[in-house]
């Protein structure tokens, strides 16, 4: 089975719900000659030929909806990774969020909170495994933005987006050390991912309207995007799994 975009490369920028991604990528896009693949959060909120809303089913009902809407995010992330590498004529693309958040934040968060049961999980496990293996292609390197949790919570009161409402500040504490246990200590992640190098952004400062912030964030992108070697992590964790 082909793989997706083998010739092209592409960076992920990671991070909580509120920490600025959506206004990131929209700087990133206007400041630097590369495409950017958006999550695809309208899919999420209308199925097409339906009039249902999964996003907002999950937020209203988590346990009921976790796996269902966990698996589609998943599927629907490789559809628009693979669709736009392929239309894409530049070789790098930066993407909004990815396959390996939603292993190793959001899914494996509804599991250790009891929103998806031992039989969901592993079917998810093994979802994951395959495509992977079979569909993905490994991604060049992760953008962290990183951003204390209490600001992500009144980012996300700001912007009001409807389904986030049922949305706590301790679920985004939760995804908060899920990201750091990934992003930052590689704890418990594939050995594939182990030696990716890792660009941390501290975003707690409201870089939409700090323009020196902004060059000072696009500046260290520029360098990560452009020097393979700049910002790979010092120590190597031991792997500790496989998935």
């Amino acid at each position: 089975m082909d793989q997706i975009g083998t010739d092209k490369r592409y960076f992920i920028v990671e991070g909580n719900i509120g920490a600025g991604k959506s206004t990131f990528l929209r700087i990133l896009k206007e400041q630097l000659n590369v495409p950017i693949i958006f999550e695809p959060v309208e899919k999420w909120q209308t199925i097409e030929g339906t009039t249902e809303n999964l996003l907002e089913k999950f937020y209203s009902d988590t346990q009921r909806w976790a796996y269902t809407f966990q698996s589609y995010a998943f599927i629907t992330r490789v559809l628009a990774l693979e669709d736009a590498l392929k239309t894409t004529p530049y070789q790098t693309s930066v993407l909004e969020r990815s396959v390996f958040s939603d292993r190793y934040c959001f899914a494996r968060n509804c599991y250790e909170q009891g929103n998806m049961n031992a039989l969901e999980w592993k079917l998810y496990q093994e979802w994951f495994v395959w495509l992977v293996n079979n569909v993905m292609t490994k991604p060049a390197g992760f953008i962290y933005l990183k951003a204390d949790p209490k600001k992500c919570y009144e980012r996300l009161c700001k912007r009001g987006r409807s389904e986030e409402s049922p949305v706590a500040l301790d679920y985004l504490q939760q995804l908060h050390n899920k990201h750091e246990k990934w992003l930052i200590e590689k704890d418990n992640i594939a050995d594939y991912l182990q030696d990716l190098p890792v660009l941390v952004l501290d975003c707690n400062q409201e870089f939409e309207s700090d323009v020196a912030v902004q060059r000072n964030h696009i500046k260290y992108i520029r360098q990560f995007i452009h020097d393979e070697e700049v910002y790979v992590p010092k120590e190597k964790l031991v792997p500790k799994a496989l998935v």
